[in-house]
C-alpha cells in the first residue's frame, strides 16, 4: 500500500487555523510553539516540519485573518448601494468597536510592532500586497461612483490619500487615549465626499 501523500500547504494552513484564537488569547508575542502544537493536537517536533519558526506560524495565522477580513469585506460591499456607504466600509476595520473587531485590530496592533522593530522583509512584503488589495477595491469604488454620475472624474485621484488617511487613524487609534476616530473619520470622509460629489443644478 503506497503512503499517504500529505498536502504540505493545506496541512500548514489547517494546523494555523486551529490556532486562531490562540493568538488572540496569549498574543503574538507570547505564543510559544508548543501551545501551537498542543492546540493543533500534534507533537512539537511536527511543527517544524511544516513552519520554520514561531515567526512563520504568526505569519501563517495572520495570512488567515487578512483573508478572511477581504473575503468579508467583498460580501459585505454586494449589499450597499451608494458610494458613500461603500467608502465608509472600507473605514470599518479602524471604526468598528464591537468586542470581536477590536480582538482582530488589537492583535494587528501587535502584529504591527512585530514588523516595525524587527523590519521582517517576509512580513513587509505581505503588509504592501494587503494595501494594493484595498487600494484597487477603493479604486472600484471610486470609479463606479464615476461612471453612475455620483462623483466627479477627479476623484479617482484620492484613492491612495484615502488609503493613507485610514492607516493614519488606525495609527493614532492606537497610539492615543480618547482618539474620536469615528467623529473624525466621519467628518473628513462627510466633507469630502460633499466636495467630490456631482452637483445636479437646478
Amino acid at each position: 500500500m503506497a503512503p499517504r501523500v500529505v498536502d504540505k500547504e493545506l496541512r500548514r494552513k489547517e494546523i494555523a487555523s486551529s490556532c486562531l484564537d490562540l493568538i488572540h488569547e496569549v498574543g503574538i508575542k507570547k505564543l510559544t510553539v508548543a501551545q501551537v502544537a498542543k492546540v493543533a493536537g500534534i507533537g512539537k517536533g511536527t511543527i517544524y516540519e511544516y513552519f520554520e519558526n514561531k515567526e512563520d506560524i504568526i505569519f501563517e495565522i495572520i495570512n488567515i485573518h487578512i483573508e478572511k477580513h477581504q473575503n468579508e469585506f467583498l460580501e459585505d460591499i454586494k449589499q450597499l448601494k451608494t458610494t458613500k456607504e461603500k467608502i465608509f466600509l472600507f473605514f470599518k476595520f479602524v471604526l468598528d468597536d464591537t468586542e470581536e473587531n477590536l480582538k482582530h485590530f488589537n492583535g494587528y496592533k501587535e502584529y504591527l510592532s512585530i514588523v516595525l522593530s524587527d523590519e521582517n522583509e517576509a512580513m513587509c512584503e505581505f503588509n504592501t500586497s494587503c494595501k494594493e488589495f484595498f487600494n484597487n477595491e477603493l479604486k472600484k469604488i471610486i470609479q463606479e461612483g464615476i461612471n453612475n454620475k455620483e462623483l466627479i472624474p477627479q476623484s479617482i485621484d484620492f484613492v491612495e490619500g484615502l488609503g493613507v488617511f485610514e492607516k493614519g487613524l488606525a495609527l493614532f487609534k492606537m497610539s492615543e487615549k480618547n482618539f474620536e476616530v469615528n467623529r473624525i473619520c466621519e467628518k473628513f470622509i462627510n466633507n469630502l465626499l460633499n466636495l467630490l460629489e456631482v452637483k445636479n443644478d437646478k
